[in-house]
């Protein structure tokens, strides 16, 4: 009996772990200002908003309420997708109060993020919904009066590459966001035909490994020592030594050295003569504008 009721509480205790409770967490926020609040158990709101209306609104145009729920199950119908919202597209009238309240109805933990809002109204430019799940959160913002598409989506880490993302327009937007599940276009698209290329068979596969290793052991390949520079070099040297011996002959080092110079300098003169004359010649040719 008592091994009985040992095996009971232990089922007991596995049973509670593995089916959590759904938890409410809007009921136990702690305020830290800023209209940042959250609670020990995995709720967070930032960016919370009730009141203050952002430049350019003079009153709030509507106000709307939408439930948005978070989860695995939602992905079934996004090929390759492993979370996603219920909803993936958002509209709303500029200067809008909307009060979202964000269900996870997953065992781990998912958030209902924007970013690019007002800085001066919004802390980092965020609002931010997280909850542990399962469980849910609400919260409140006011839009801004200008026409934007706003990036919502899970910040944790690779679930919005899964899947997990939305667009949601102010007014008429400004266009729409690429690789919104069931929305737009991906960037990279997936393909799940029998177009792709079937694997190497056994003798080509053998063929491949054949030719690398062949490259591997081939000797390497030695540069010739003579390259074209230096046939260039050598050939411009042996031309200035016969153009320079008989020039040269029967002077000291230093009467050589100031020649060599003197040849310099009139080799620049004539170079920089060449030029102005270039210059001034298409200068003189230039075509005067059109009356």
């Amino acid at each position: 009996m008592a091994k009985l009721l040992l095996i009971l509480a232990i089922a007991f205790s596995i049973t509670s772990v593995s089916a959590r409770e759904f938890q409410d967490h809007d009921k136990k926020l702690m305020d830290h200002g800023d209209g940042h609040m959250m609670d020990m158990d995995g709720g967070m709101v930032m960016g919370n908003n009730t009141d203050t209306l952002p430049g350019g609104c003079d009153s709030i145009s509507e106000s709307k309420h939408i439930t948005v729920h978070a989860g695995h199950e939602y992905a079934e119908k996004f090929p390759g997708r492993m979370f996603a919202f219920d909803q993936q597209e958002y509209q709303f009238k500029p200067c809008t109060k909307l009060t979202v309240t964000l269900v996870n109805d997953d065992n781990i933990r998912h958030q209902w993020m924007m970013h690019g809002l007002p800085k001066y109204l919004y802390p980092k430019g965020m609002f931010h919904l997280e909850v542990t799940g399962p469980g849910q959160v609400s919260g409140t913002l006011i839009f801004p009066p200008n026409d934007k598409t706003y990036l919502v989506h899970c910040d944790i880490s690779q679930h919005m590459e899964k899947g997990m993302k939305g667009q949601l327009k102010i007014g008429k937007g400004d266009g729409d966001l690429p690789s919104i599940p069931g929305v737009t276009a991906n960037v990279i698209q997936d393909d799940y035909s029998d177009s792709i290329p079937a694997l190497l068979s056994v003798s080509e596969a053998k063929l491949v490994a054949e030719q690398a290793k062949a490259l591997k052991d081939a000797p390497p390949v030695v540069e010739s020592f003579i390259s074209g520079v230096m046939i260039i070099g050598l050939a411009a040297g042996l031309f200035l030594a016969a153009f320079l011996t008989p020039k040269l002959k029967g002077k000291s080092v230093s009467e050589s050295i100031t020649y060599l110079f003197e040849m310099l300098g009139d080799a620049i003169v004539l170079l920089l003569g060449n030029v102005k004359k270039l210059l001034e010649f298409i200068l003189s040719n230039k075509r005067l504008p059109e009356k």
